[in-house]
């Protein structure tokens, strides 16, 4: 399993680095889960980072928006990151979800077709009334990104874990699997639960509040990113 780390400015970044992340994902956690974060803040990343390490960025929260989201992973791809990330959090159909992704993996790989195009469902989907995830890696496939995970809506310290159990996470990670696509979960993840997240075994699991000492508004330690590090 890949590890990668949510930082919100450089110094958090460089933070994750040290401390052995794989990936390294810019987010902004004051709008939503997926929360985007500026342009310059991903060049500023990418700056302090190189290449030794992928950089990933959020581009937020969508509802059904396909032109919207283009050019905001169009903006995500031109600052800097290798991965876009885009939510489909008020997406309500496979059609709206189909248009979102296939218009999104255009603006991303028209601009340079090596960067990965990463669509995200909410395991809290119920609860936010948006699209089920377990339809994801198939619209995901036919639209041509690159990773499909699944992550929580609503930050309120609930886990993944409280909305999809072990059995329907490794039927996810296995159905992303099969379309040839590479998994990942995210979602107030703990400690705790890596011996499942090892059992679930997604190809990348997506943390921030985890190496922040369990407050995702607090700073990332890199002390903690070496301790998850070794532990996977």
């Amino acid at each position: 399993m890949k590890l990668l780390v949510s930082p919100i400015n450089k110094e958090e970044a460089i933070a994750a680095y040290k401390g052995g992340a794989d990936i390294i994902d810019v987010k902004n956690p004051k709008e939503g889960s997926l929360g985007a974060n500026f342009p310059w803040v991903i060049r500023s990343v990418k700056e302090a980072i190189g290449s030794n390490k992928p950089i990933s960025a959020t581009i937020g929260d969508f509802n059904y928006k396909p032109g919207t989201a283009s050019l905001a992973a169009l903006g995500a791809a031109v600052a800097g990151a290798q991965y876009v990330k885009v939510g489909l959090f008020d997406v309500q159909t496979e059609d709206q979800a189909l248009e979102m992704l296939t218009n999104i993996n255009r603006a991303v790989k028209d601009f340079d077709p090596s960067k990965k195009v990463v669509a995200s469902g909410y395991s809290d989907y119920k609860r936010i009334n948006s699209i089920s995830p377990f339809l994801l890696p198939a619209i995901g496939a036919k639209a041509g990104v690159d990773v499909v995970m699944v992550d929580t809506g609503i930050k309120d310290g609930r886990s993944t874990f409280e909305f999809m159990s072990e059995e329907e996470l490794i039927r996810f990670t296995s159905s992303i699997r099969e379309v040839g696509l590479e998994s990942a979960l995210a979602g107030s993840l703990k400690f705790e639960d890596l011996p499942v997240l090892k059992r679930i075994q997604p190809d990348i699991i997506g943390i921030r509040g985890m190496v922040c000492g369990g407050d995702r508004t607090a700073c990332i330690r890199q002390e903690l990113v070496e301790r998850l590090k070794g532990m996977i």
